[in-house]
């Protein structure tokens, strides 16, 4: 069996390309990437593969039967980037496509995220293609990359209040993919993908003090206020609001899920949140 990854050399493809490789042969797996050159150290094939250029796509699916489709960052465009990779692997012959799409999707507060997944999601389902929805939740990295700069300011900023968020590790994340990839009997599932632990940015400002020995609060904001500080920091405008309205969208428990499916599907815990600040500080 060929197992493909698109989005191979980002964040969370490189990682499942790695988890992978612990169980299958690397022979069996295929890296899709918009430059093959990048992914000479995956130690497996790259074929040339564009979500935004449908001529690459079907003979970069060629021979594959299970395809990873790791969900574009292009938000606003994603819905047809996906719909192309969805149309290639028809066309291909592609026996099952795995997605990475968004917690709670169809019910998730995180709206401007939440409408390209559910498109994409009904996409597939249109398409015929027996598929396996990974709905992952948010990946730890997204609040703990802020680490450094908030001991450096002496706070954590943000604007998602008390919301409860049940994040994991892009590691996490990718394991449970590899899991479903090299598996069998995940066809028609939809996993609803979060960490066991839910915790508050206050929560998380906490932990980074008591790591570092460092008062370090958080202060909440209103979403413009936090994606003014955002772009003050060096942000680009669209960006900076995204995350200050994703933030809000946490603040209506919109990343939180305490039903464990990630932990059940990977067969450990998540990784704690202690373990991924003491990273993040380490880095």
């Amino acid at each position: 069996m060929t197992i493909a990854v698109t989005g191979a050399t980002g964040h969370l493809g490189r990682l499942v390309i790695a988890k992978l490789k612990e169980k299958v042969a690397p022979s069996d797996i295929v890296a899709l990437v918009r430059d093959p050159a990048r992914a000479a150290d995956l130690g497996v094939e790259a074929r040339a593969a564009d979500y935004e250029k449908p001529e690459t796509l079907e003979k970069a699916l060629a021979g594959v039967d299970r395809l990873l489709l790791v969900s574009s960052n292009a938000i606003g465009q994603r819905a047809v980037q996906h719909r192309n990779v969805i149309d290639a692997a028809k066309k291909a012959g592609v026996k099952e496509i795995v997605y990475t799409s968004l917690l709670h999707a169809d019910t998730s507060p995180l709206t401007v995220l939440a409408e390209e997944h559910v498109a994409t999601e009904a996409a597939l389902k249109a398409s015929g293609i027996p598929h396996v929805i990974l709905r992952n939740g948010w990946y730890t990295e997204n609040y703990t990359g802020s680490v450094p700069g908030a001991v450096q300011a002496g706070v954590f900023a943000g604007s998602a209040g008390e919301g409860r968020i049940s994040s994991a590790t892009r590691a996490d994340y990718a394991e449970a993919a590899a899991v479903v990839l090299a598996g069998e009997g995940h066809a028609g599932k939809v996993y609803e993908l979060a960490g066991d632990d839910a915790y508050t940015l206050a929560g998380l400002a906490a932990e980074i003090s008591k790591q570092t020995g460092k008062d370090i609060p958080y202060r909440n904001l209103p979403q413009a206020e936090y994606a003014a500080v955002l772009k003050g920091v060096g942000l680009p405008e669209g960006l900076a609001e995204a995350i200050a309205l994703f933030d809000v969208g946490a603040s209506q428990d919109g990343l939180f899920d305490d039903g464990h499916q990630l932990s059940t599907l990977i067969g450990r815990p998540t990784t704690p949140l202690a373990d991924a600040v003491a990273a993040a500080l380490k880095a």
